[in-house]
């Protein structure tokens, strides 16, 4: 990240008075959606449903929504008649980015305070976000928030790579996750649309607003993500912004003070896990427990309901809320070159290797199960391609990706991603891996040749196999225990006897150092040990088992011709 740099400081002009902020490193600091979870081995159905304070990181009495509100052109008149019909007293914290012309100064923060009886501040590096006031990004800066603290960075180096209303999106879902709502407003181009997409995977709420845009290309891009809740004029945004502080999923501090915690017991969970599974032909009872509460906790407050067993009848009065909520807990973060250093090494410590001692004939193999619409098996393949030239080679390789989600691997395939992934991927890779359309940027026709993807539940179906190279970075945080004990002896068996897996920065192996060795602890990147891993593919509600029938029965339909790896490539391919 780029040094941070404060910016001259300006002069109050006619804004609300500042109130003195109290530094606090815990105020407002949220947990992210696949964050650490207490361990346990039951099924979520078997445990009672406790949305209490208990479940979160942070001290409720500190705990609030903020607002990330995002703009262009026609923005200010649009967040004007927002404020104007906003009650004073929410609870909330608004932070306004706005497209500002860099070498000018900004009145922003002044004309907004005539809308509004809230505080209204431009921001300064290191304040402090509080409930019920008003923060707006100073011009020439990016905006950050970081444990509830508001940073300012240094802006992009060209025109096209400043996004500022992704990039503070992006660190509000981080930081805040189901704590955060974020909207957008009028605007031209496309800045938004990576940020919703972060924030609606960590829990938040999008809203974005309708034909009273004067610029709809913000709103209409970001509504092009799947990723927008409502879509309403800025009145009817404020009138939604009002419902959702009152409502009791909402404020968490208020149902402990009162002594009522919403809780639901075993069967109502039942019913929700039944009712996804018959619509989607997925089990999510061994699913990471804070991921699958927070999401139903999500669907609840959009639909105005405060009670567990009222949310049960919804599903079953409203058949096709059961697909809504298996593509919410189904979705995740991703972009392009996630964690750059991982790449580095990739070049450096895994690739080398994979020229050791192979033939010219024998293609390299590599898997990214969980690979959602696509961009980490496409960064794989682009770092590799670059490496391939470094060292005047071209080793035929495979790139194999599968994800449960029909609609994610659909994307992929198309290989076309908005304008907002210059923030990822730099001006020469855009140059040399992707091709400028109207709709964005796609890639390349050489690269997307060399990746197939296909649905696949890696739970359930056949794994790919003889794969040298698997990366599944940050799936298995979705995992509850017992589901991530299950996938790793598959992973292990899908590999060649010298094949690497690479997890993500908050995985492990677990109990499974028999399995495999450390060879980068920072990329989290291991090595397979010899070692027999016989499993029996038989579901969600199984584990895996190793036994001597089994062995015994693979040996003999190898002997009689049959190649069962090769028979389970096939049916997933096909």
């Amino acid at each position: 990240m780029a040094k941070r740099q404060s910016p001259d400081k300006r002069p109050s002009r006619n804004v609300k008075k500042r109130v003195p902020l109290k530094e606090s490193p815990s105020a407002g600091k949220g947990g992210k959606s696949a964050g650490p979870v207490k361990s346990s081995s039951k099924p979520l159905s078997s445990r009672v449903l406790d949305l209490q304070p208990a479940e979160q990181d942070r001290p409720y009495e500190k705990t609030f929504l903020i607002v990330g509100i995002g703009a262009s052109a026609g923005g200010l008149e649009a967040f004007t008649m927002l404020l104007k019909n906003l009650p004073p007293h929410t609870g909330m914290a608004f932070v306004l980015v706005q497209h500002l012309a860099p070498t000018k100064d900004s009145i922003l923060a002044e004309l907004l305070a005539k809308a509004t009886s809230m505080p209204v501040r431009e921001v300064e590096d290191g304040m402090t976000v509080e409930p019920d006031h008003v923060y707006v990004i100073p011009p020439n800066t990016a905006l950050a928030v970081f444990h509830g603290v508001l940073r300012l960075l240094p802006r992009g180096e060209t025109p096209a790579q400043h996004m500022p209303v992704d990039s503070f999106f992006r660190s509000l879902a981080e930081d805040q996750g189901q704590n955060a709502i974020g909207i957008i407003l009028s605007g031209t181009g496309s800045d938004g649309s990576l940020g919703v997409q972060a924030i609606k995977a960590e829990g938040g709420i999008v809203l974005a607003q309708d034909g009273s845009a004067k610029y709809d290309g913000m709103p209409r891009s970001a509504v092009a993500t799947g990723s927008v809740d409502y879509v309403l004029s800025p009145e009817k945004i404020a009138a939604e912004l009002k419902r959702i502080s009152r409502h009791p999923l909402t404020t968490f501090h208020t149902a402990v003070k009162t002594g009522l915690p919403i809780q639901a017991g075993e069967d109502h969970l039942n019913k929700i896990f039944m009712r996804v599974r018959t619509a989607t032909g997925v089990d999510f009872t061994y699913y990471k427990q804070a991921t699958v509460l927070r999401r139903i906790h999500r669907r609840m407050l959009l639909h105005k309901i405060d009670a567990l067993e009222h949310y049960v009848r919804y599903l079953q009065e409203n058949p096709a809320e059961a697909g809504i909520l298996y593509q919410d807990i189904l979705i995740n973060v991703t972009s392009f070159f996630r964690d750059p250093e991982t790449f580095t090494s990739l070049k450096n410590v895994v690739f080398p290797r994979f020229l050791e001692n192979r033939s010219s004939d024998s293609p390299l193999r590599v898997w990214v199960p969980g690979c959602s619409t696509g961009e980490e098996a496409y960064s794989i393949a682009m770092c590799f391609s670059e490496f391939s030239e470094e060292r005047g080679v071209s080793p035929p390789i495979q790139f194999f990706a599968s994800d449960i989600d029909e609609a994610a691997i659909e994307k992929a395939r198309q290989g076309l991603y908005p304008d907002n992934i210059v923030q990822d991927v730099s001006p020469e890779r855009l140059r040399r891996f992707f091709i400028r359309t109207e709709q964005g940027y796609q890639i390349s026709k050489p690269i997307r040749e060399l990746c197939v993807f296909a649905r696949q539940n890696l739970i359930k179906d056949p794994p790919f196999s003889k794969m040298d190279l698997i990366s599944c970075r940050n799936l298995m945080i979705y995992f509850g225990p017992l589901l991530q004990k299950k996938v790793l002896p598959i992973l292990h068996y899908a590999l060649n006897p010298s094949g690497y897996l690479m997890l993500g920065r908050s995985e492990s192996i677990g109990e499974f150092a028999n399995l495999y060795s450390l060879v980068d602890k920072n990329s989290r990147i291991f090595s397979k040990k010899t070692s027999a891993t016989l499993l029996h593919f038989d579901g969600e509600r199984a584990p895996i088992r190793e036994k001597a029938d089994v062995k015994k029965k693979a040996e003999g339909q190898a002997a009689g011709g049959t190649d069962i790896q090769k028979e389970a490539d096939s049916i997933i391919l096909s």
